[in-house]
């Protein structure tokens, strides 16, 4: 492997990280805009406000590292994406700030007028948000931004790969979020609560499956080059999705919470491998490579070093983020019932 595949290596693992992470918070965006009038909605929102609290900002980070990773060890292709990718990227950004804004002036407002809007507001921004970003992804996938920077400020996300990817991302953060919920819930001893999301797990995944399979027809007609290294190179990580979304359905069919979230993970992750894997040795599909897409080798290697740093720093402190002080939100707002051992 050289120092450009390893960098886009660390680089696909942020996208990743980001897209399970962060998909899950920005997924709870859809449950508490549909879960009702202030009263009948207040035990949804107030498991949100539990649940993502303690880590709604820290999912930023991999978004953060995603782009300096990118602007650092592939220069070529982060002018090219933000010179022709900045109207949906601008968008996802200040969908970000708002729905930040959102979450955090709804907890601090006491006139019931005022927390309406800025729930709405946040749970507004949490579904446009994974669109915008997803459109600018199908731009890159569908092979819309050249690496001249060139490309059209326009149909280089409004077309149908865009479309298909940016609804694909709101559906399957929505999923994330559920399946995520349907645990917390439990835990909290709030089983009327996981019994709701557990149905609604089912439906988001429903959907999503719906949308991946109609999207087969929509990418071999809009993004061939995708389309066939998705049904041959990344086909056996598309098989995986497949089958870790269909245990997941049978799991939350049954009333099983073991093993769910993993499985969940897996499905997501195993779609975005499958892409990174259809797309080698590409950036831009047809146009530009990862070795000439790369800076130099001495800041590739400088980068290395960074990235292997930065993982001995921050992987613990969000593992202690994640598991130890989740864990003990969860339970001290719970109604006093011993927190389950899902998984």
């Amino acid at each position: 492997m050289t120092a450009a595949d390893a960098v886009a290596v660390a680089l696909w693992m942020g996208v990743t990280l980001y897209s399970v992470f962060g998909g899950a918070d920005f997924g709870t965006g859809l449950w508490d805009l549909t879960a009702g009038d202030p009263e009948r909605g207040r035990p949804v929102r107030d498991l949100i406000d539990v649940a993502i609290g303690p880590v709604w900002e820290a999912n930023h980070v991999w978004l953060i590292f995603c782009l300096v990773v990118l602007w650092s060890g592939f220069p070529v292709a982060f002018a090219a994406v933000a010179s022709t990718l900045y109207v949906p990227l601008s968008l996802a950004a200040l969908g970000i700030v708002l729905r930040g804004a959102g979450f955090a002036f709804r907890k601090a407002t006491v006139a019931s007028r005022g927390r309406r809007a800025f729930g709405t507001l946040f749970a507004v921004s949490s579904i446009l948000t994974p669109f915008f970003l997803g459109a600018a992804l199908g731009g890159i996938a569908s092979g819309r931004v050249p690496a001249n920077r060139t490309g059209d400020l326009v149909t280089s996300w409004v077309n149908p790969t865009s479309a298909l990817v940016g609804v694909l991302a709101v559906t399957i953060c929505a999923y994330l979020a559920a399946v995520f919920l349907t645990i917390d819930a439990h835990r909290l001893g709030q089983m009327d609560l996981s019994r709701a999301f557990r149905s609604r797990a089912l439906g988001a995944a429903i959907v999503a499956g719906t949308v991946a399979i109609s999207g087969i027809f929509v990418l071999r007609a809009d993004a061939p080059d995708l389309y066939h290294g998705l049904t041959h190179e990344g086909l056996p990580f598309v098989i995986a999705s497949v089958f870790c979304g269909a245990v997941v359905l049978s799991l939350l069919a049954r009333g099983a919470r073991f093993g769910t979230r993993l499985l969940a993970v897996g499905a997501v992750a195993s779609i975005v491998w499958g892409w990174g894997i259809a797309q080698y040795p590409f950036l831009f599909p047809g146009t530009l490579t990862i070795a000439r897409g790369a800076a130099p080798r001495a800041t590739l290697d400088a980068l290395l070093i960074v990235v292997g740093v930065a993982l001995v720093v921050v992987g613990p402190s969000l593992t202690l983020l994640f598991v130890m002080v989740q864990r003990h939100r969860l339970g001290a707002g719970g109604s006093g019932a011993r927190p389950a051992p899902d998984v």
